[in-house]
């Protein structure tokens, strides 16, 4: 899947010779915060433009001194774009999520983000380089890993605004950091250092201001060069459901399909690479991986 090439409003967006996407979050003037049209041009990236076959992987930073300082709240009405209008009940949702007015008046805008991210088959890698707080921390739980600057700050506030963490943070967030660090840090609301979201475990590593985003080019390129795209997409997708089932067996009929489509593909080649001692050269692309979960 590919498109011409697109303007952003919000963000900017460049891919390099292997296939590694930059995204920069890009409202440097008011330090990257989050808008509705910042959350639409989101999701448009993770649902259209990335899918793309020549992106491989995706590296996610801000512009200036800031990540992402949160919701945009100078905005008009409800700064998160929701209709007051409406009553919204579970099974309202459960029956009619991606139907009007529910899809644009009642869900999360950042939920909708964070599912775009989960749901590309392609590693996506957060490189914090300011400020992370609000939906700029809780849109990089969706990634796949996380690096920060020392500069890097990363707060769960919601507390102090009244609301609650949003984004699927409450699926995520417990499943990264463990549930009694997750409640900690929601209930206290507090700003983290970068030192003290790596003791946390959220992030996989701290970096000098002037070295982290090519920590996190450099490590995206160790993902994809002479790696099958397919092997890869699988292997996220089989990971992130493996996690949640119920049972091993679960996983082992997914592992089973993944296993015998990627064999009967790349597999091919990557095993004859390996014999012949060559650089594999592998055909196949992630937006054509087969459904092993029915």
């Amino acid at each position: 899947m590919s498109e011409p090439a697109r303007e952003f409003e919000t963000l900017s967006w460049t891919v390099d010779e292997v296939g590694v996407a930059t995204l920069v979050l890009d409202r440097p003037d008011a330090l990257n915060s989050f808008t509705v049209t910042m959350a639409r041009e989101l999701e448009h990236v993770f649902t259209v433009t990335a899918m793309d076959d020549a992106v491989r992987a995706v590296v996610v930073t801000g512009a200036g001194r800031a990540f992402c300082a949160g919701m945009d709240l100078s905005a008009e009405g409800n700064v998160f774009g929701l209709d007051e209008s409406l009553s919204p009940t579970p099974e309202d949702l459960r029956e009619h999520l991606t139907e009007e007015p529910y899809q644009s008046g009642v869900r999360d805008t950042g939920g909708k983000v964070a599912l775009a991210i989960h749901a590309l088959p392609k590693p996506v890698i957060a490189a914090i380089n300011g400020a992370a707080v609000g939906i700029g921390a809780t849109m990089t739980l969706a990634m796949d890993i996380r690096m920060a600057s020392t500069r890097a700050r990363i707060g769960f506030v919601f507390g102090r605004l009244g609301i609650v963490p949003e984004a699927t943070s409450s699926w995520f967030l417990p499943r990264l950091v463990g549930l009694q660090q997750a409640l900690e840090w929601v209930y206290a609301a507090d700003v983290l250092t970068a030192e003290q979201a790596l003791a946390g475990r959220l992030l996989r590593s701290v970096h000098e201001p002037e070295d982290l985003l090519d920590a996190a080019q450099e490590l995206a390129r160790s993902f994809v060069v002479d790696r099958s795209p397919v092997a890869l997409g699988l292997a996220k997708q089989l990971l992130q459901h493996g996690a949640g089932s119920a049972h091993p067996v679960e996983a082992h009929r997914a592992d089973s399909l993944a296993m015998f489509h990627a064999s009967t593909g790349d597999g091919k080649e990557g095993v004859a690479a390996f014999r012949e001692k060559r650089t594999p050269r592998f055909a196949g692309r992630a937006s054509e991986l087969p459904d092993v979960f029915g």
